[in-house]
């Protein structure tokens, strides 16, 4: 049977230049409901609604298992002495991606079909070709974790568990074929299943809340190791591939007549942003809490000595909270991490490629790692730490382009907002520098 389209959202999909095919029922409630914000009829969290979604969607990469790893390690080793570092991570993170829904507001266009349009084509080539290398990092962190929740939930071998994860990320996106409303209504659902995990924890680890409160506003580090999990726990927290898919969510989501209606878009995905990474940020924070209290001082090396522990320390519901988590951190995080890297192939050289064939592509590594035997958890840390060398190729080009009146109209970046991203560029890059030195030149 023909499912009837509503008018004006065929109208608002033409404006967005897609086609009329792709406006589902439950999608144009949504534009109803949002337009109707626009127009000022619908105020307070009735007004809001329609716009929550991309944000969430995206602070799944905040949480995702490499989060676990560094989160862990850096508890496991420094105690509380990071928190500091997550929650900058966490700070930086809203900037970048409120930056990020901003250009796909303005333009219509996601950050790698801008970059495709101003930057020369060998520069596109370029950025695609590291682009698809941290998209390989990130699937490799994410599989790994959710074959990780599965074997030790259910004593699963980590092999087949990690093509089980691969094949749940398909499941997920499958659910694009609804609309984007049902994605995201499961999304924020594992996302909230993760939140409640660690909250519980919490109150069954009971960090110390002096502890908690020094080491957030006082930044120190403890060696050239704890740089290494500080700039894992920043790869691992501002994700490169969300930068990129965050522009993409919103360039034709709800698209904006005119300046005014784009700015009153903006506000509204502003808040959508700060709510999502608030949430994610509690996460990180009470992961490496929760590690601190503990597990400091008792030698822990991975995430399976994690969840001995968890068991051993606070009892096997707390271990089952832990394994619970992190496979739906993993599942959730995993379809995301295609979902960037099609737009990605997408928006730098206009192709595309079979969902299948990149699903396949992205997740060799992960199968490698798991069938030669190598330790999943180091290779988390690890890929996190590969993740905030990508952090700068999509940072720069968002911030020049959200510099520029010509691309963003009224939604241009302030001043204030330009010094900001900008510090934040300087920070990565520097991170960055002085980890190759400790790595090949240092002691």
């Amino acid at each position: 049977m023909t499912e009837t389209r509503d008018p004006e959202a065929v109208e608002r999909a033409r404006r967005a230049n897609v086609g009329v095919e792709d406006v589902l029922p439950g999608e144009a409630a949504t534009l109803r409901a949002a337009q109707a914000s626009l127009s000022g009829e619908s105020k307070g969290l009735r007004g809001l609604w329609p716009f929550l979604g991309p944000a969430f969607i995206a602070a799944v990469a905040y949480i995702d298992p490499g989060n676990f790893a560094t989160n862990i390690a850096g508890g496991a080793k420094y105690g509380y002495l990071l928190l500091w570092v997550v929650l900058a991570a966490n700070l930086m993170a809203m900037l970048v991606q409120t930056l990020s829904a901003k250009l796909g507001i303005a333009t219509g266009r996601n950050l790698p079909e801008t970059c495709r349009d101003n930057f020369s084509r060998p520069v596109s080539i370029a950025l695609w070709i590291q682009a698809e290398a941290i998209a390989m990092a990130t699937d490799l962190a994410e599989v790994l974790g959710a074959a990780l929740g599965l074997h030790l939930l259910f004593g699963m071998p980590l092999f087949p568990a990690g093509l089980l994860a691969g094949a749940g990320a398909f499941g997920i996106l499958a659910l694009q074929r609804y609309g984007f409303r049902r994605l995201e209504a499961v999304i924020a659902g594992m996302v909230g299943v993760i939140v409640v995990a660690f909250a519980l924890e919490v109150v069954l680890a009971k960090p110390d809340p002096g502890e908690v409160v020094g080491h957030l506003f006082v930044p120190r580090f403890d060696g050239s190791e704890s740089v290494l999990i500080a700039a894992g726990i920043l790869g691992a927290t501002v994700m490169p591939h969300v930068v990129y898919l965050h522009s993409a969510l919103t360039q034709n989501r709800i698209v904006g007549r005119d300046e005014a209606e784009k700015q009153r878009i903006q506000r509204f995905e502003r808040i959508d942003v700060i709510i999502a990474m608030t949430i994610a940020g509690f996460v990180n924070m009470s992961m490496l809490a929760i590690a601190a209290a503990v597990f400091f001082g008792l030698g822990i090396e991975s995430i399976e000595d994690a969840y001995s522990s968890f068991e051993s320390e606070l009892g096997t519901g707390s271990a089952i909270l832990f394994g619970i988590a992190l496979l739906a951190s993993g599942f959730s995080s995993s379809s995301i991490g295609t979902m960037s890297g099609q737009v990605v192939m997408q928006g730098f050289i206009q192709r595309q490629i079979p969902l299948f064939l990149r699903r396949a592509i992205t997740l060799a590594p992960a199968l490698i790692i798991l069938a030669i035997g190598v330790d999943p958890s180091r290779s988390l840390v690890i890929s996190q730490v590969v993740l905030s060398f990508g952090i700068p190729f999509a940072l720069v080009p968002l911030v020049i382009f959200t510099s520029r009146r010509n691309l963003m109209g009224s939604l241009v970046n302030t001043r204030a907002t330009n010094v900001a991203a900008w510090a934040i560029a300087a920070v990565i890059i520097c991170l960055n520098v002085f980890l190759l030195y400790q790595t090949f030149l240092g002691d």
